[in-house]
């Protein structure tokens, strides 16, 4: 399959069904840490064969709004992190902790109180369902070992960064098993790297890289301010961005739309391709494909366009799914736009 210029992707999620999850509860909490069965609408069950059900519905969106590069829209997860950051060894899951969000607010988190390992593969089985039921590009997404350490009541190491590199070497293997598994693309979220900064950047890129040692195909990582349903008031420029030109993933993910990003930041990635957030999950209305190819106009002033793919700022998680579908079509027809002028 050959990319036209400015391939369009999404950064993960995809607004879950009604009929699946109890999204008031959802909009009504912080993204989970744990585990939060009650969430879930269908009996235990049942729960596998509606999780596959809403997964084709996101599958099938994604490609009737024509995006190039397509996930799984994350239906099977209670947050983008909890799924994968529970199924590790050296954590207590009965007896979680607690830790400060970025929001300053306290939330229930894993306890660790063993050295982290991985027990075998957590999405391989979302990476073949995915892989058999399309036949566009795909990508899956996985937490950071960054973000985990912060997303963690650390009661085992006393160290951040020893616990980082060993959440990086348990990643590592669980990467190898999603390309091995059919994924085209695996991408890590760290968004943590920009909320806690200064911590990021003693041990965050050497941990990626330990994360992504040895992965057998392009590699993403996603960086970006918090979902706009929870963070509403965002800087136009990140406070940890150059250093992860000095990382080994191919792509890195920015959020641009909703915050208004100072763009030429971005020339401080100069080895990377860049996935641009062009959509701003934050506003329930549906840009105008006009207005999707005008960002993009602003960032080929300082990226080529062979070193952009087109994206949300964000996952598209907490919008509801008509206003995110509408959203996915604006997008691509703003990418037609510019193309046609290239």
């Amino acid at each position: 399959m050959t990319f036209p210029l400015l391939p369009t992707t999404v950064v993960g999620s995809y607004p879950q069904p009604g009929w699946l999850i109890d999204r008031d509860k959802l909009m009504s909490k912080l993204p989970p840490r744990v585990r939060l069965h009650e969430l879930w609408k269908p009996d235990r069950d049942d729960l596998e064969q509606a999780q596959d059900d809403a997964t084709l519905i996101a599958i099938r969106d994604q490609e009737r709004a024509g995006i190039d590069i397509i996930s799984d829209g994350e239906m099977r997860r209670e947050s983008y992190s909890n799924r994968v950051s529970n199924a590790l060894g050296g954590i207590d899951i009965d007896n979680p902790g607690t830790a400060i969000e970025r929001t300053g607010a306290k939330n229930v988190v894993p306890r660790v109180v063993g050295e982290i390992s991985w027990n075998g593969p957590i999405e391989a089985d979302d990476v073949r369902f995915l892989r058999a039921n399309t036949e566009r590009r795909i990508k899956i997404t996985l937490p950071g070992p960054f973000t985990m350490t912060q997303q963690a009541q650390d009661d085992h190491y006393g160290d951040d960064a020893a616990l980082a590199m060993d959440y990086a070497a348990a990643i590592s293997h669980e990467v190898k098993a999603l390309f091995a598994a059919g994924a085209d693309y695996v991408q890590l979220d760290e968004p943590y790297m920009q909320a806690r900064p200064e911590k990021a950047k003693t041990f965050a890129t050497r941990a990626i890289n330990r994360a992504l040692e040895g992965a057998p195909g392009p590699t993403i990582i996603h960086m970006c301010f918090g979902y706009a349903h929870f963070v509403s008031d965002k800087p136009s420029g990140y406070s940890f961005l150059p250093e992860l030109d000095e990382t080994t993933a191919d792509q890195i993910s920015v959020e641009a739309a909703q915050p208004d990003l100072d763009l030429s930041m971005l020339k401080t990635l100069p080895s990377k391709t860049i996935v641009l957030g062009v959509i701003d999950n934050g506003d329930p209305a549906v840009e105008s494909p006009e207005l999707v190819a005008g960002r993009i106009r602003s960032a080929l002033e300082v990226v080529p366009a062979e070193r952009l793919v087109i994206a949300p700022d964000c996952g598209m998680k907490y919008l509801d799914r008509d206003v995110a579908f509408g959203k996915l079509q604006a997008m691509v027809r703003g990418v037609e736009l510019v193309r046609g002028e290239l």
